[in-house]
């Protein structure tokens, strides 16, 4: 890639986020905010697929395939040795999710 002034504006910003993020508490919000992000995206997409009614193995099947890849991306030996903050929040963020969809199956049930 080319050194443009863009680039470097993009390269400061996210070396600036990332030594702010290095702060223990910082990190901690910052899951804790992609973890409630995952339980209300869980909530709201089996809210919209359950009233619609249209797609919803076509919703489910995607919905899994996603979390397994996520899953896959986050125990693969490679991320072991360095996690990052990226895929950290991600597998947060799945984690919500599915929090998210045991709470609206539990609701169903009762």
């Amino acid at each position: 890639m080319q050194n443009t002034r863009l680039t470097n504006l993009f390269e400061a910003i996210a070396s600036r986020l990332g030594q702010w993020f290095l702060n223990p508490w910082r990190r901690l919000s910052l899951l804790l905010i992609n973890f409630f992000f995952g339980f209300f995206l869980g909530t709201a997409i089996s809210t919209i697929a359950g009233q619609r009614g249209i797609s919803d193995i076509l919703i489910a099947a995607v919905l899994v395939v996603l979390t397994e890849v996520t899953s896959r991306i986050f125990y693969s030996q490679s991320f072991f040795s360095r996690r990052s903050l990226l895929v950290e929040s991600l597998n947060i963020l799945k984690v919500g999710f599915i929090y998210s969809m045991f709470v609206e199956a539990f609701k169903l049930g009762s």
